[in-house]
């Protein structure tokens, strides 16, 4: 008995924890708060109708459906038309792609509450499955004039205007975040991503530049080095003095040596030959025109 009661508080614990955290790990909440929903509800007190809620959310991304539906009704009875429980039947109506439905109840929600963050962005959320992108890009950007410190709103805005290869816009939404976050250096290389793939030479050079800073915000960031090598290759072959070309070349150089020390601590002797002789067929040798 001693036993089950230490891995209902384990099991407990990590539901907070990922409450708390906000984490979207929904096959694990479902196997875990099933087991407590089910096994411990009479231990739970009052923390069993948020269990309830974290739970029916995550079974609507696993679609489970009737994991859903028991949630909600043991909810509904507990707290008859509250706004949480109008959200969570809404979501399931999302769930069926009943898009038409749970707009309506959405709607009604924001006449009551209009500064329902929650429900704005699940409006949105249906507008993109249904592949409403310019609806969703107008509504993203009339939310972000009410809520312009909503780092998951700019990152979802920069997203669609990639798909829409709207990249100056996009490039803005991260400028936006790199201002308000200058030491996340996933900003800096998503921005240097973005003017890398406008493949302008005015674009490669910042390119260039915001890779770097996020390699010099996180040293091991792969991506960044990789993204950096890139840029430098390209800048090679546009029209830029001989000492700039030589800077580029001696640049991707220094990135790939630096990918190889990186790998050198954590992959086996056929993965290291493997990324070695990768790297040597994009190797550049250095023109002859350009002085030593």
């Amino acid at each position: 008995m001693a036993e089950e009661v230490v891995d209902f508080e384990v099991a407990r614990r990590k539901m907070k924890k990922w409450r708390d955290e906000g984490y979207r790990n929904s096959d694990e909440i479902v196997d875990l708060g099933e087991c407590l929903i089910y096994e411990y509800a009479n231990k739970l007190g009052d923390e069993l109708w948020v269990l309830y809620e974290q739970v029916c959310i995550a079974a609507y991304d696993c679609s489970r459906i009737d994991l859903a539906v028991n949630c909600l009704r043991a909810l509904d009875k507990q707290f008859p038309s509250g706004n949480r429980v109008l959200r969570l039947r809404a979501m399931r109506k999302e769930a069926l792609k009943q898009f038409a439905d749970a707009e309506k109840i959405y709607k009604i929600m924001l006449e009551d509450d209009p500064a329902n963050l929650h429900v704005r962005k699940r409006l949105i959320t249906i507008q993109k499955s249904q592949n409403r992108i310019e609806a969703a890009i107008q509504s993203l950007n009339e939310y972000l004039k009410e809520f312009m410190g909503d780092q998951e709103a700019w990152m979802e805005l920069c997203e669609l205007y990639i798909h829409q290869q709207e990249y100056a816009k996009a490039a803005f939404c991260m400028e936006e975040l790199i201002l308000s976050h200058p030491h996340n250096h996933l900003y800096h290389q998503r921005y240097a991503e973005i003017h890398y793939t406008m493949g302008m030479p005015d674009s490669l050079e910042k390119a260039k530049k915001y890779f770097a800073q996020a390699l010099k915000l996180d040293p091991n960031n792969v991506r960044a080095l990789y993204g950096l090598y890139l840029a430098a290759t390209n800048s090679v072959t546009s029209k830029t003095a001989s000492s700039m070309k030589k800077k580029n070349i001696n640049m991707s150089q220094w990135t790939v040596q630096q990918v190889m020390d990186l790998f050198d601590m954590n992959v086996s002797e056929n993965q290291k030959q493997t990324l070695t002789d990768m790297f040597d067929n994009m190797q550049l040798s250095l023109p002859s025109t350009v002085p030593e």
